[in-house]
């Protein structure tokens, strides 16, 4: 779930952005670890189920059931009031969508699923954009451009690194796709641990080396997200989802990272993936 700026900054954060950066121990990252295993396992089965027919409400139940069996709690679910495990955006929707047993998925969606979870008070957050049925080539376009960002960004989460070396990593992959994708600058990554949402904020544009100094045990969330035109965004009068104001779609993605002498841990990512494994 992304930090934003202002006033969704504010609600979002519980009012939490300005404390003091957390630094954790490698048990510490390690017990993160634990939660990011349980929110991957959730995106994977949302992944599989989700196709035409089903509704975003569906999707949800299999995210709480697999993070409750896991024994874990969603960290979404009641978060300043958000009444769904994930977030389910569609299409023109960025981020913040709201589950709903009357949204159905139809053949050429665009679904980003954001979802988190706690275990034993740490917390994991990420997100995926699926294609639902046969995917449009320009949505396979923007979606593969906005997972390539994310990339470039992880790998300068890195000790000695600056914060703007991730913003401008995220930034300058979105600039070398193949498209014209605009970047939504008020919404961006963020310090995560014992809370969902904590210092720093990241934001997907910036300048090489300017920013907080990465070191060892900060852990963070990378999560850019484009759009196939403007970036410019709204609120809609559910007070949650954002939505591009061209109609233009959206594509989101996000990974817990961790800063290791060792280069960055992906807390979130499944076990099987290569980039989850520390090497130490």
């Amino acid at each position: 779930m992304t930090a934003g700026l202002g006033r969704v900054a504010g609600r979002l954060s519980g009012g939490r952005l300005g404390s003091e950066i957390q630094v954790k121990t490698r048990g510490e990252v390690e017990a993160m670890r634990a939660a990011g295993l349980v929110v991957a396992a959730a995106l994977e089965r949302v992944t599989a189920a989700a196709a035409v027919g089903v509704s975003t409400k569906d999707l949800d139940e299999i995210a709480e059931t697999t993070i409750r069996e896991a024994g874990a709690v969603p960290s979404f679910l009641g978060y300043h009031g958000f009444p769904g495990s994930i977030c389910a955006s569609l299409n023109a929707e960025v981020v913040h969508g709201i589950p709903a047993a009357t949204t159905l998925l139809a053949d050429g969606d665009l679904l980003s699923v954001d979802c988190g979870a706690i275990l034993d008070g740490w917390h994991g957050d990420a997100a995926v954009t699926l294609h639902v049925g046969t995917p449009r080539p320009e949505d396979a376009a923007l979606s593969a451009a906005c997972r390539a960002s994310m990339w470039a960004g992880i790998a300068e989460v890195r000790p000695g690194n600056r914060l703007g070396d991730v913003s401008h990593a995220v930034e300058s992959a979105v600039d070398r796709a193949d498209g014209s994708f605009g970047i939504v600058a008020d919404y961006g990554g963020h310090g995560i641990g014992t809370e969902m949402h904590m210092e720093p904020f990241l934001p997907n544009v910036g300048r090489a080396g300017t920013g907080l100094r990465l070191r060892e045990g900060m852990v963070l969330a990378v999560e850019p997200m484009l759009t196939a035109g403007d970036p410019e965004t709204d609120e809609l009068d559910d007070e949650w989802t954002v939505v591009t104001v061209d109609g233009g779609r959206a594509a989101h993605w996000e990974h817990t990272v961790a800063v290791t002498d060792h280069g960055p841990w992906v807390l979130t990512a499944p076990a099987s993936d290569p980039s989850a494994e520390s090497d130490s």
